[in-house]
């Protein structure tokens, strides 16, 4: 069986990461952090992307220690990847062109305002998932 865990915080690598493993003991677990760059990092029509690319490279790493951290603390193991776009975009096609039989996601964790002006990554990947999901609060 093949479980994707996309991971975006700390507290979501480690509770996703742990409910994948224990609820899915044996299989093979993928945590796939999603990039988003937009225009927000540049200026007129040059981008730096080089200073975002380190900042993000560090969080990156950081997240996927987290995630290998916990699963290794419960009786598991994963792979990490990562991807650049559109989050839910992102991880549907991952889910498409593998061989995913389940996504394992951290609840939104904005509220009031903040949820409705920006995009819900776990509502994206509920409604568009060709596969089942579990949302983990």
């Amino acid at each position: 069986m093949e479980i994707l865990v996309p991971i975006n915080s700390q507290e979501s690598a480690r509770e996703t990461v742990k409910h994948a493993v224990r609820e899915f003991p044996g299989a093979s677990i993928t945590a796939l952090h999603v990039l988003q760059l937009n225009g927000t990092y540049g200026i007129g029509r040059m981008y730096v992307h080089e200073p975002v690319m380190v900042t993000e490279q560090k969080h990156v790493e950081e997240l996927f220690e987290t995630a290998t951290e916990t699963a290794d603390a419960h009786g598991g193991s994963i792979t990490t990847m990562t991807a650049i776009g559109c989050p839910v975009r992102e991880i549907v096609a991952h889910i498409e062109s593998s061989d995913t039989d389940h996504v394992v996601i951290g609840r939104c964790g904005r509220s009031g305002l903040l949820r409705l002006l920006y995009q819900n990554v776990t509502h994206g990947v509920v409604y568009r998932s060709p596969v089942p999901v579990t949302v983990v609060k």
